[in-house]
C-alpha cells in the first residue's frame, strides 16, 4: 500500500505509528502537523517518508491530491486536557476531522482516527465502547467534549469511508513524549522526580474504598496502541476486493486496571533506588474531576480479531525508562 497520511505526525502517538510503519516497511509517507516545535519535530528522527505537509494547508492538499491516499491515520489534535478556549478545540479537534472525514466518505478513503478515554468523563456510565451507549457519556472537560461530539458526529453520517475505525485511546505512555510538557504521562514525570530527588509524589485518596496511590488506570504502552492501528490497516489490505466493510468505535486500552503504585514501582526498581513515595492532596480544582477508576472493555477489539497480548506494566515501563536513560 503508497501513500499513507498520518496527521499529527510528529506528536506522541503519531511518530511512533510512523516508526512502527516504517519498522513493517511502509515507508511512502505523508506527515501532516504544524512542525513548528523544534522539540516535538525531533520525534520524527530518521524518520523515512515522501512529503510533509503543513496541518494548514492539509485539507487543500488532500482535496486535490485524494486519489494518491490510499488510507489516512487521522491522530493530530489539540490533547491539552487543560485548554477551556472550546473555539480552540472546535476548529482543530472537531471541525477539522469533519472536514477530513467528508473528503474519505466521498473519495473512499479508509480513515482510523483517535478519540480519546476523556469522553467516559468520571465512568457513571461505565467504559462499554457499545455504540449504543456513546449518548449517554458526560465528558468532563472541553478537550472531552470535542472528541465526543466528534464520535457522535459520525455515527449520525449517511456516507462513510470504506473502512473507518474511532479509537478511544486511555492512558498511554512511552517514548517521545517530551514536547507535551505538564500533559506528559505519569511515568515521565515519575521518572524526574525520582531521577531529581529519589522519591515520587503521588495522589492522596479522597475515598475510603482506595488507598493512597492505589487509584486505578488502565495504563497501555504506546507500542500496543500503534499495534492495534496497524491491525485496522492490514485488515483493509487483507480485504482483496476493498470492498466497504464499515467501521466501529473501540476502546484502546489494556482492559485491565492497575494502580499508580504499580505504575511508578518498576521505575524505582529499573533505576535502582528504594521505594519513596510522598502522597499529597489533590487539588480543589479537579478534584470533582479526577478519576478514581478507569478500565477499558476490549471485548468488541478481539471479536474484530485482535488477538496480540498487551505489554505488561512492569515490561512497559521498564522499556521506557531503558529509553529515557539513553535521553
Amino acid at each position: 500500500m503508497n501513500n499513507i497520511v498520518v496527521t499529527g505526525a510528529a506528536g506522541f502517538i503519531g511518530s511512533n505509528l510512523v516508526r512502527k510503519l516504517n519498522q513493517q516497511g511502509y515507508n511512502e509517507l505523508i506527515l501532516v502537523d504544524k512542525f513548528d516545535n523544534p522539540v516535538k519535530n525531533k520525534n520524527l528522527g530518521d524518520a523515512q517518508f515522501t512529503q510533509q505537509i503543513d496541518r494548514d494547508q492539509f485539507m487543500d492538499w488532500l482535496t486535490e491530491n485524494s486519489d494518491e491516499v490510499d488510507f489516512i491515520f487521522h491522530l493530530g489534535a489539540r490533547t491539552d486536557t487543560a485548554e477551556f478556549n472550546f473555539r480552540v478545540l472546535d476548529s482543530l479537534n472537531l471541525s477539522y476531522s469533519k472536514s477530513l472525514w467528508e473528503v474519505c466518505s466521498v473519495k473512499q478513503i479508509p480513515l482510523v482516527y483517535a478519540s480519546s478515554a476523556a469522553t467516559y468523563g468520571l465512568g457513571e456510565k461505565g467504559f462499554s465502547d457499545k455504540l449504543s451507549l456513546i449518548k449517554e457519556l458526560k465528558p468532563l472537560n472541553p478537550y472531552g467534549l470535542s472528541k465526543h461530539l466528534f464520535d457522535l458526529f459520525v455515527l449520525e453520517q449517511k456516507s462513510a469511508p470504506p473502512l473507518w475505525a474511532g479509537l478511544k485511546f486511555f492512558n498511554v505512555y512511552g517514548p517521545y513524549e517530551f514536547h507535551k510538557g505538564r500533559m506528559a504521562s505519569v511515568v515521565l514525570h515519575a521518572y524526574k522526580q525520582i531521577t531529581e530527588t529519589g522519591k515520587v509524589k503521588l495522589f492522596k485518596s479522597n475515598r475510603p474504598e482506595y488507598k493512597d496511590g492505589e487509584q486505578l488506570r488502565d495504563f497501555i504502552y504506546v507500542d500496543d496502541v500503534t499495534g492495534i492501528c496497524m491491525f485496522f490497516l492490514n485488515q483493509f489490505e487483507n480485504n482483496a476486493n476493498r470492498i466497504n466493510n464499515g467501521g466501529d468505535i473501540y476502546n484502546v486500552g489494556t482492559g485491565k486496571a492497575r494502580t499508580f503504585n504499580d505504575l511508578v514501582a518498576p521505575i524505582f526498581e529499573s533505576l535502582g533506588i528504594p521505594s519513596q513515595i510522598e502522597y499529597i492532596p489533590i487539588p480543589r480544582d479537579i478534584e470533582d474531576k479526577y478519576q478514581y477508576f478507569t478500565e477499558a472493555k476490549m471485548d468488541k477489539l478481539f471479536t474484530k480479531g485482535y488477538t496480540k497480548p498487551f505489554i505488561s506494566i512492569e515490561k512497559g515501563v521498564q522499556n521506557y525508562v531503558e529509553f529515557l536513560k539513553t535521553q
